[in-house]
């Protein structure tokens, strides 16, 4: 009897073992069937997950202005690779206006090394950029060494000589306007020559490594609208910056020194921006009828701007192109 029943509990046992073990080793064959079809050995294969677009930046492309003025030029500078491209005429030039306010600040704070400038003439070197303050550029110029004087044979300032050395510049001469030949507004720039000065800014060259940071700053807290105008300062954060997404803007700093005035000896504003980051330094130049207002000139450097986004803004997502694998 004890036999039997010992027998009778070894077949319940192998039966209860069979139904336990065939449920387990079924999901393991399931798992093991998932696990291969994603693997490409067999069934079907999941659709890739689509490939976020870079965040954007400006690059190279085409631009298009439906310009209405005597002269419109631009460039765009790669700072990673230093590639510049623009306009046809990116190599013509037009007076710099305020917008060498940025480099005559850097010149004058990188002559003093590590010493510090006294606390008024700082504060002039700020308002020379934030506000666009005459007074207070030409403070600061005579600081650095320059002067209103006609230097022989056609030579700039020595703080302007100073600009076309140590960044390189090209293009750049002297003002050809009969007695305001010396002064650093009339300084004749080519958008290429811009983009490199603003590059040259931005990578230490032109304010030395104890001021780049405080320059840049400076210049990415310009203040005042195109409406906010004085006779010797006024408003200068728009253009460029107004044509950059959010998304850009998110990146970092963007600093800026724009450049304008309606000048009576051609009736023409002459209009300049320059926006510099750690990826790119972007100058539009241009001279249009005083009657356009410089509103007109502002929306032009947005408009150029928002044209050299890349990826442009809602550019559809990249699926990558797979194979699906057999069933």
């Amino acid at each position: 009897m004890r036999s039997r029943v010992t027998m009778v509990l070894a077949v319940v046992a192998v039966v209860l073992g069979g139904v336990l073990l065939v449920p387990t080793a079924y999901a393991r064959l399931s798992a093991g069937g998932d696990a291969e079809s994603s693997g490409g050995g067999g069934g079907s294969v999941a659709a890739p997950a689509p490939t976020p677009p870079p965040p954007p930046t400006l690059a190279a492309g085409p631009v298009s202005v439906n310009f209405n003025g005597e002269f419109f030029s631009w460039a765009l500078l790669d700072r990673k690779t230093g590639a510049i491209s623009g306009a046809k005429n990116m190599a013509s030039t037009s007076s710099t206006e305020s917008m060498i306010k940025a480099w005559i600040v850097s010149d004058y704070l990188r002559q003093l090394r590590d010493r510090e400038p006294p606390a008024e003439m700082l504060k002039l070197a700020s308002k020379a950029i934030r506000d666009s303050n005459d007074d207070a550029a030409n403070a600061v110029n005579t600081a650095a060494g320059g002067s209103y004087k006609i230097y022989p044979n056609g030579q700039p300032s020595p703080v302007i000589k100073r600009a076309i050395t140590i960044c390189g510049l090209t293009d750049t001469k002297r003002g050809n306007v009969p007695k305001y030949e010396g002064f650093w507004s009339f300084t004749r720039m080519s958008p290429r020559d811009a983009v490199r000065l603003g590059d040259c800014i931005a990578d230490g060259k032109a304010a030395g490594p104890k001021w780049t940071k405080w320059v840049l700053d400076e210049m990415s807290k310009v203040r005042g609208s195109v409406k906010d105008q004085h006779d010797t300062y006024g408003g200068g954060k728009w253009g460029i910056v107004d044509g950059l997404p959010a998304s850009i803007k998110a990146q970092g700093p963007v600093s800026i020194k724009n450049g304008w005035t309606p000048l009576a000896y051609d009736g023409n504003w002459h209009v300049n921006c320059l926006a510099v980051t750690g990826k790119w330094s972007l100058a539009v130049m241009m001279r249009y009828p005083v009657k356009n207002g410089l509103s007109y000139g502002a929306k032009v450097c947005a408009s150029v701007a928002t044209q050299l986004v890349t990826p442009q803004p809602g550019a559809a997502l990249k699926v990558p192109q797979q194979p699906v694998g057999k069933l």
